[in-house]
């Protein structure tokens, strides 16, 4: 086992990650920060702190032992129809104000980011088509993303357990997953087919620039692991991919008062989001 992580090696490796992710840990993850180093450490052979930093930084060119890493530090804790009032808002007031100056036909794009291991642009897909009555009138496209590979190959399995579907109601369980063994359900195949998954850090602008005309963004609980820097570069990318007049959800803790002046408040009956200007 390789030795205990210094405190000034810490703080080498909270500036790595940040350049690296965006993402900043503060002394409260110290402990999860060690441990999950450590296991890195060991899985890949380095002896020390200063072995393992060298190889990120020198000896993996394709950045395959950055992305364990990643994968290794984000959390992913979801279930389905989380903050499920948001969804509400979705079908009874954001795509009615999006689709009044639109034709039937047109696309719809909705953007989930990070989508972890797949349970809210799945929460979204299952919510348009029980709840908006107008979904069979428009090409509505499902994007997400995440940073994480690892939770996007289960996201694309649509496994869950019993935790995870705690709040999808009996009759929808039956009428859209499959039962397995051990208490496991796998979403029917038109609706895994319905979401497009990539890899993406939100960070990184050669990475969103791909994302362009989306109608609605759903941004929950990330920004909360930025620091401010990292928050502006994040929203100014997130302003930049939606349509003039598309709309961002963040989580019930964040508020875009505290980051950028680039969106307009707008007060639903069922949430409080935030509009690019049209």
């Amino acid at each position: 086992m390789p030795p205990p992580i210094q405190s000034g090696e810490f703080a080498r490796f909270q500036e790595f990650f940040y350049q690296k992710s965006g993402i900043t840990f503060g002394a409260t993850k110290r402990y999860f920060v060690d441990r999950r180093l450590l296991e890195r450490m060991e899985a890949t052979g380095t002896r020390c702190f200063e072995d393992y930093l060298t190889l990120l930084r020198f000896r993996d060119p394709r950045g395959e032992e950055l992305q364990n890493l990643i994968n290794a530090m984000t959390v992913n804790e979801t279930y389905f129809f989380r903050e499920h009032y948001q969804f509400r808002c979705l079908t009874d007031s954001i795509l009615p104000a999006l689709t009044a100056r639109r034709r039937p036909g047109d696309p719809l794009q909705i953007w989930s980011m990070p989508c972890s291991t797949g349970e809210e642009p799945y929460s979204i897909a299952l919510h348009l088509l029980e709840q908006w009555p107008g979904v069979d009138n428009w090409d509505v496209r499902i994007l997400a993303s995440d940073i994480d590979t690892r939770v996007l190959e289960q996201a694309r399995l649509g496994e869950y357990d019993a935790r995870a579907l705690q709040h999808v109601p009996p009759e929808m369980l039956a009428r859209y997953f499959t039962p397995l063994r051990q208490g496991r359900w796998r979403l029917i195949s038109d609706l895994r087919s319905s979401v497009e998954f990539r890899r993406v850090n939100i960070t990184e602008p050669d990475e969103t620039r791909a994302y362009r005309d989306i109608d609605v963004i759903f941004c929950r609980n990330l920004l909360i692991y930025f620091d401010d820097a990292s928050r502006r570069r994040a929203i100014e990318a997130l302003f930049d991919a939606l349509r003039p007049g598309g709309f961002i959800c963040l989580g019930h803790s964040e508020s875009m008062s505290r980051i950028s002046s680039l969106f307009e408040v707008r007060k639903f009956p069922d949430a409080i989001v935030y509009q690019r200007p049209a």
